[in-house]
């Protein structure tokens, strides 16, 4: 029996039309904003890799290592990662600068683990009004934490001012009756961990703090600003301090023979192979500090299976990469976060999709991240990282005591 060729004619319209349809319908569940296509995923980062905050700058270096795993595994969801880092030398003016430049001109799809309060602070409304993620910034400061009023900006680690209330809280519990000196620097980052640490202190911070000197990013030494806290007769030091500066305050402390019953420094310049070993171990024995990162230093993790996937990653993508440098671990933490996020896009790679996905993770999990420190956020909770422990240098290690304060 013969076909009609108008029936055939019509079938083949009608499997056009399908076919069109499907079409349309796998187009229309990709979805991309400038930065982002079916084959890259630019990210956009600014780091200090000259100036006084250089010690940070191997963390954008790890950043990029970390990209260059993921594209040599195929990248995230099929697309590769470009990473467009670039230098402020720790300058907010640079800072807006170089922003500008990978929004408008690279335009980057995000711009992630941007370094440091100040710089991230000049930049702060330009990347909420551009509506251009400002993720996982690289300080812990309290106001990236503000999803009403920055819907576009989000912390990672835990806040300065939670720090500071532990270190508080610790001093009030073995010290009570201490003489506290406090070096800040003379910013948000630096005001951010002082106000925690009153906080914390409560009705007592009058009584308690005799001495607070502050120091400016641009300050060659700290020298004077140490020996006016030995002076004041405190006892406790707390030490708020950028690595530079950190090193430099716990030699003078040393060289001064200011006899401490206690010594906090903040986290950031925890680091032992770039704040501890210059500044020498047996200098920084029984510093007390907090940790939410596994410490590449650490005897105890040497057969950790994190330890040995992040020390395999190093020696091939990083090989030199310090491996006693923690901040090469933060790099990593921050990166596996972000990996995350893109890979929850899907073929959705706009910014408003990213800070969607970015407010929805739940990872009880991170490689290196202490066991117990999770990585969770919400629409109303822009803080991923809430959990840390105290710390003790030992003369080689940090070693962990006490409960893992946080929610």
């Amino acid at each position: 029996m013969q076909r009609s060729p108008w029936t055939l004619a019509t079938k083949f319209a009608l499997t056009g039309l399908a076919a069109a349809a499907l079409a349309s319908s796998a187009l229309a569940q990709k979805k991309y904003d400038p930065g982002a296509d079916d084959k890259e995923i630019k990210v956009g980062n600014i780091m200090p890799y000259s100036g006084p905050a250089s010690a940070y700058g191997t963390i954008g270096k790890a950043m990029g290592a970390y990209f260059d795993m993921v594209n040599a595994q195929g990248g995230i969801n099929g697309r590769k990662i470009k990473f467009v880092t670039t230098d402020d030398g720790y300058n907010p003016a640079k800072t807006v600068e170089q922003a500008r430049k990978l929004v408008e001109e690279d335009e980057v799809l995000l711009l992630f683990g941007t370094l440091g309060t100040p710089p991230n602070s000049a930049i702060h409304k330009y990347m909420n009004t551009k509506k251009v993620p400002q993720l996982f910034v690289a300080t812990g400061a309290s106001k990236w934490g503000d999803p009403k009023n920055f819907p576009w900006t989000m912390g990672w680690q835990p806040p300065y001012t939670g720090e500071g209330k532990i270190y508080a809280t610790n001093l009030l519990e073995t010290l009570p009756n201490a003489k506290v000196g406090i070096l800040y620097q003379n910013d948000d980052y630096g005001k951010d961990y002082l106000k925690g640490f009153e906080d914390g202190l409560g009705d007592k911070a009058k009584s308690m703090i005799v001495a607070k000197v502050s120091y400016e990013i641009t300050d060659p030494t700290i020298d004077s600003q140490i020996l006016s806290l030995k002076n004041s007769g405190a006892n406790v030091f707390f030490n708020i301090t950028t690595p530079k500066f950190a090193a430099q305050a716990i030699k003078k402390v040393a060289e001064l023979g200011w006899k401490l019953d206690a010594h906090y420094l903040n986290s950031v310049s925890a680091s032992v192979g770039s704040v501890l070993k210059p500044a020498g171990f047996d200098n920084s024995k029984g510093l007390i500090t907090t940790q939410y990162l596994k410490d590449p230093t650490d005897p105890s993790i040497a057969n950790d299976a994190d330890f040995k996937a992040w020390t395999a990653w190093m020696k091939q993508y990083y090989p030199s990469g310090d491996l006693t440098n923690a901040f090469n671990v933060t790099a990593y933490t921050h990166a596996y976060t972000v990996h995350q996020v893109l890979k929850q896009c899907g073929d959705d790679l706009t910014r408003a999709n990213v800070m969607k996905q970015a407010a929805n993770l739940n990872l009880p999990s991170v490689p290196m991240l202490l066991q117990g420190v999770e990585v969770k956020t919400s629409a109303d909770d822009f803080y991923p990282v809430e959990k840390e422990q105290l710390s003790k240098f030992d003369g080689s290690t940090w070693v962990r005591f006490g409960k893992v304060y946080g929610r």
